[in-house]
């Protein structure tokens, strides 16, 4: 028997006009006679996995755990700090064993088409290759804005890398504050390459050169450049200044650029002590110059190491570190000190309507976090 019938809001003088169909369903066996109402749903919450599940998923190269081991490290709440401190106490002894390379550059230099174009070199020569993208900050959400991972869509692919991007998270230099310890994480997890870009603010950007082996500059033709290139800046620090995007019509603009900043880093004093930078020319769309600077990096490793220079430069780095933990971790005790959490906004209130001035502010603040 056929029990199909038209839908109610089709027209009953027209019925041929809808061509939908009810009918009635049948009940399965076993099926429940009735669905329950007004159940509330909820998602249920991942365990997190311990010191030693994660310490073991790192060594063993898992992506998930080491993702996973990245976030801890760079929570900002109180009860992840001292999980994340001994796990990276766990890991330190595996780590170090990689060249860190950091690429920086203007907004549109296309660092990321670098990275992905350079990194899958690396990668076909054997090498396991982790890039840390550092994006800007939303100011509204807090996250990333480029989402560099996205860009990066043929190296993302690739079984030897590892792509993660974090946000600068506001700090000053285009660095995400916790970028050292997901690097330490990268290495003991067996990559041996860690590429690390920053987001581009010019030259304020130095904050990179205290956490890496080798600097490179990305820097444009015919976009001013090579003005700004000449008020050093962010020159003094570079290992290597890649002209980049050299090919088609602007390769003999980029080889033009290239002659210029060798004339201007010949009058700099070197940012690596046995090593004179220099610049190249490379192109991501043609692949010109990539290999040329895999071998520039690797001869300013063996320099640096027969020298003790990267030896020296990493333990400069460490002791950097500890003093950079130091104020982190005082300025984290202070926001969170009881009696400074409720005196602030009063002496905010009072410096604005300017019954205070802000060093007697600043004095009273810090008294209270003294003497409590």
């Amino acid at each position: 028997m056929n029990t199909d019938h038209k839908p109610e809001w089709s027209d009953p003088n027209n019925p041929g006009s809808c061509s939908s169909s009810v009918r009635k369903g049948k009940e399965l066996e076993g099926q429940a006679a009735a669905i329950q109402k007004n159940i509330r749903f909820q998602k249920r919450r991942s365990v997190e996995p311990t010191v030693e599940e994660l310490y073991a998923g790192v060594i063993k190269g898992d992506r998930g755990i080491l993702a996973r081991a990245i976030t801890l490290v760079e929570s900002n709440a109180e009860q992840h700090f001292q999980k994340a401190q001994q796990l990276l106490q766990k890991l330190l002894h595996n780590s170090g064993n990689s060249i860190r390379i950091g690429i920086t550059g203007v907004p549109g230099a296309g660092k990321s088409t670098f990275i992905e174009e350079f990194g899958t070199y690396l990668c076909s020569l054997g090498h396991q290759v982790a890039v840390l993208a550092i994006d800007p900050s939303s100011s509204i959400s807090g996250g990333s804005i480029l989402g560099d991972k996205t860009r990066m869509e043929h190296l993302s692919r690739n079984p030897r890398a590892f792509i993660r991007p974090s946000p600068t998270a506001g700090k000053l230099g285009g660095v995400h504050r916790k970028t050292k310890e997901a690097m330490l994480l990268c290495e003991a997890a067996g990559f041996d390459v860690i590429l690390i870009e920053t987001v581009g603010v010019g030259q304020s950007e130095v904050i990179i050169r205290d956490m890496v082996d080798f600097f490179m500059l990305l820097v444009l033709t015919g976009a001013g450049d090579e003005l700004q290139g000449m008020k050093k800046g962010i020159m003094e620090l570079a290992d290597a200044i890649l002209v980049h995007k050299a090919d088609g019509e602007n390769k003999p603009k980029a080889e033009q650029t290239r002659k210029e900043y060798n004339r201007i880093l010949h009058f700099l004093l070197p940012a690596t002590k046995g090593w004179a930078t220099k610049a190249y020319t490379c192109s991501s769309m043609t692949h010109e110059g990539i290999s040329e600077i895999w071998d520039v990096i690797q001869s300013f490793e063996q320099t640096g190491k027969r020298s003790g220079v990267f030896e020296n430069r990493r333990k400069a780095q460490s002791r950097e570190w500890l003093y950079s933990m130091i104020t982190d971790q005082l300025q984290f005790y202070f926001y969170h000190h009881k009696g400074v959490k409720h005196e602030l906004p009063k002496l905010e209130n009072e410096v604005i309507a300017g019954n205070t001035t802000v060093a007697t502010a600043v004095e009273t603040l810090f008294q209270t976090f003294l003497n409590e």
